[in-house]
C-alpha cells in the first residue's frame, strides 16, 4: 500500500500583472517544494532558480532579493520540467494562496508548446489560505501572520524565499490541519527540544516513547483558545 504523498510548494517570481490575472506577462524565477509522508519531512526537497528571459520588476525584487545577473546562468523552465513534473506528479500539493502560484505554474507549461494537462489536473490541490480564513475568519492570513499566531520561529526569513515559505508553510499546515504532533507529545520537528527530568519514558519492543508534560500556562493557553474557537462557532470536533 503506497503511502500518502504530500508536497508543499512556493514559487517567486518577475512580478505581479496589474490588471487581470497575476501570472500575465510574468514569470517564476523560484520553485521550493519539500515532501511531506505520513506528516513528517522526508528531506526529498526539489529547489531550482529560473531565468525567466524578462526583467524582475522592482516591487518584486524588494520582496525576495533575486537579482536579474544571480538569474543570468540559471535553466530555463524547459530545462526542468520533466523533473519538476516527476516531483509532483499524483501528489497532494499544498500552496498559500494557491490559484496564484498555479497560475504562474500553467503558464510555464503551456509555453512548452507540450500536451501537458494544468497540475490541478493530475494534483490534488489544498489551499492552506482558504483554511486559515475558515479557522481564523475576519484576521489576517499571510505566511508571516499565521506564523506569529503558530509561534513558528522565522527568525531566518528576511526576504521571501520559495523554498524556505516551502518549509514553514509544511509546519503551518501540520498546525492547522491538527497533523502536527501535539504539546502533549514529543515535537520531531523541534530536534533541540529539552525534556523535563520527571518526563514518563514508556518501552516498548521496537521502540521507546518519550512524553514532554505541558506546563501549566500552556495548558491554560490551549483552554483559552478551545473556548475562543467555541464561541466563534470555527470548532473543527463536536
Amino acid at each position: 500500500m503506497n503511502k500518502k504523498r504530500t508536497v508543499i510548494l512556493d514559487t517567486e517570481t518577475t512580478g505581479i500583472n496589474p490588471i487581470g490575472l497575476p501570472h500575465i506577462n510574468h514569470r517564476i524565477i523560484e520553485i521550493g517544494a519539500v515532501e511531506v509522508i505520513e506528516n513528517h519531512f522526508t528531506g526529498n526537497n526539489f529547489h531550482v532558480y529560473l531565468q525567466p528571459n524578462r526583467l524582475i520588476e522592482s516591487r518584486a525584487l524588494k520582496i525576495h532579493g533575486i537579482t536579474n545577473d544571480f538569474l543570468l546562468n540559471k535553466p530555463v523552465f524547459r530545462d526542468i520540467a520533466e523533473t519538476f513534473l516527476d516531483y509532483i506528479k499524483n501528489s497532494e500539493l499544498v500552496i498559500h494562496n494557491a490559484s496564484f502560484d498555479l497560475g504562474f505554474i500553467n503558464q510555464e507549461f503551456s509555453m512548452l508548446n507540450k500536451k501537458v494537462k494544468k497540475i490541478d489536473d493530475f494534483c490534488s490541490i489544498i489551499d492552506t489560505l482558504k483554511i486559515a480564513r475558515k479557522l481564523f475568519p475576519g484576521k489576517k492570513n499571510t505566511l508571516d501572520a499565521l506564523c506569529a499566531r503558530y509561534k513558528i520561529n522565522k527568525s531566518h526569513r528576511n526576504l521571501h524565499s520559495a523554498i524556505i515559505d516551502a518549509k514553514l508553510l509544511g509546519k503551518l499546515y501540520l498546525l492547522m490541519t491538527s497533523r502536527q504532533e501535539s504539546i502533549f507529545s514529543y515535537n520531531k520537528f523541534d530536534h533541540k527540544k529539552s525534556l523535563n527530568k520527571s518526563d514518563t519514558l514508556f518501552k516498548s519492543k521496537n521502540r521507546s516513547l518519550k512524553i514532554v508534560r505541558p506546563t501549566q500556562k500552556e495548558l491554560d493557553l490551549h483552554e483559552k483558545y478551545l473556548k475562543y474557537m467555541k464561541e466563534k462557532n470555527i470548532c473543527l470536533w463536536k
